[in-house]
């Protein structure tokens, strides 16, 4: 449980600077430049996230159940990460609808699918994984809506093809990894 905690507080922490030294950020964007800024950030972020990979694969091995899901439960994941796929998607597809209103569907779709996963899973290390990423998700969501009252930031308004695209591709990405790679990449079934 370690090595997961660890690599959750680097990855976590490298996504959690605009929020708690957004001035050091910005201190460190302008003495170094934006590239070598990235790079340390992409570095230490696939530290971070090979650490949480490790760390889970190694927590699942020893579990320690916490509770039993309700049956059934992995259905309203599965309806749950599908409205995270589509999240997902509109954070990429330009002028939708679903970014006009929420403004970072990013997060919400971090909220959303560990929310998901938290349901659907009783162990300790799912509870440390998907608590930790909803815990963050919130605090985050919170802070870009602050920074984008405070800055007057305006959203465009979504268009009926932007806002198509982005929900049908969310959907082929979930389709393709609930039915083939969730099995394939984390070893585990969604739909049994």
């Amino acid at each position: 449980m370690t090595i997961l905690i660890l690599g959750l507080l680097v990855f976590l922490g490298v996504h959690s600077t605009r929020i708690i030294a957004d001035d050091w950020r910005t201190a460190q964007l302008k003495r170094h430049g934006e590239g070598a800024w990235k790079g340390i950030y992409s570095l230490l972020s696939l530290a971070g996230f090979g650490l949480i990979i490790w760390g889970f694969g190694l927590a699942r091995q020893q579990p320690v159940l916490l509770w039993i899901p309700p049956a059934g439960m992995q259905y309203m994941a599965g309806l749950l990460t599908l409205i995270a796929f589509v999240l997902l998607a509109a954070t990429y597809v330009p002028r939708n609808a679903i970014k006009s209103s929420v403004h970072h569907p990013m997060l919400l779709a971090v909220k959303v699918w560990a929310f998901a996963h938290l349901l659907s899973n009783g162990k300790l290390a799912d509870l440390v994984l998907f608590g930790a990423f909803l815990g963050w998700a919130v605090v985050c969501f919170i802070a870009a809506r602050k920074r984008d009252r405070a800055a007057g930031t305006q959203y465009p308004a979504g268009t009926p093809g932007g806002t198509a695209i982005a929900v049908v591709a969310g959907v082929v990405a979930w389709a393709g990894f609930a039915f083939w790679l969730h099995a394939a990449l984390i070893g585990a079934r969604p739909f049994g």
